[in-house]
């Protein structure tokens, strides 16, 4: 029986890397160098949160009153004397980092965060063709340079707690960590029966991997893959969606 099946782009199309033991574990999985593009306002579907824009879905209040996103955390921060060094700066930091680098996907998200939130650091919703309502995501932010399968468990502890809006059918979870996945992260994901991704994304917003497992297909990935993108006219190559094998435009570029 086929099992684990990797796949990885060296030029556009896809390519089998890998096989094993088990039909049920499946991981799309690329890993390149950073994108170049920046948020902008053409996104992956909606420019718009579609969650703002009267789908039902009640998001918790905001851990803070006096930031939003990562330019008001900045001026928060300094304007308050934070220590940029301590555990509290930089984890928020990156939250704000990764919340704004994932818009290029099509993901529309929010800072949580505190006392009652199951560990989850994001939420929100993420536009894609291969559904007709945004599927909505809960993602959890870990700044480690050793991340585990370990922290695979803790984002399955987050779906039992998660908002009434964010449970049931239609939900992912994402693990998003400074290092790629390690291969018990991978092995995780894969025997998982929730629904879970894993993101890769430096503190300087380069997103560089990103995977799902089969579970996250079924509920609506399905036709959804990952590809490298060049940009014409420069060296660099991006990570970038793809849809029946066809690339999608990014927000902020193509």
């Amino acid at each position: 029986m086929l099992g684990p099946r990797f796949f990885w782009t060296k030029a556009r199309p896809f390519c089998l890397l890998k096989t094993g033991t088990s039909p049920t574990t499946t991981l799309r999985n690329f890993h390149a160098s950073p994108p170049s593009s920046r948020p902008g306002d053409d996104a992956i579907g909606s420019s718009s949160d579609p969650a703002a824009a009267g789908n039902g879905l009640i998001y918790p209040e905001a851990p803070s009153t006096t930031h939003h996103d990562l330019a008001s955390y900045i001026q928060y921060a300094e304007r308050n004397g934070v220590d940029q060094a301590s555990k509290t700066f930089v984890g928020t930091y990156y939250e704000y980092t990764v919340k704004a680098f994932l818009a290029v996907f099509g993901f529309h998200l929010r800072r949580i965060g505190g006392a009652s939130d199951c560990g989850i650091d994001l939420l929100g919703t993420w536009s894609i063709p291969s559904v007709t309502q945004p599927l909505r995501v809960l993602l959890q932010c870990k700044v480690t340079q050793k991340p585990g399968p370990n922290l695979v468990r803790e984002l399955e502890g987050a779906f039992v707690g998660a908002p009434a809006g964010w449970r049931g059918a239609g939900t992912v979870g994402f693990l998003v960590t400074e290092r790629p996945a390690t291969k018990g992260i991978r092995d995780a994901l894969g025997r998982s029966r929730w629904p879970m991704g894993f993101i890769s994304c430096s503190r300087a917003g380069q997103v560089e991997q990103l995977l799902w497992n089969r579970r996250a297909e079924e509920e609506g990935l399905e036709g959804m893959g990952v590809g490298m993108r060049y940009s014409q006219g420069e060296d660099k190559h991006k990570i970038g969606l793809t849809f029946k094998g066809k690339h999608l435009p990014l927000n902020g570029s193509d």
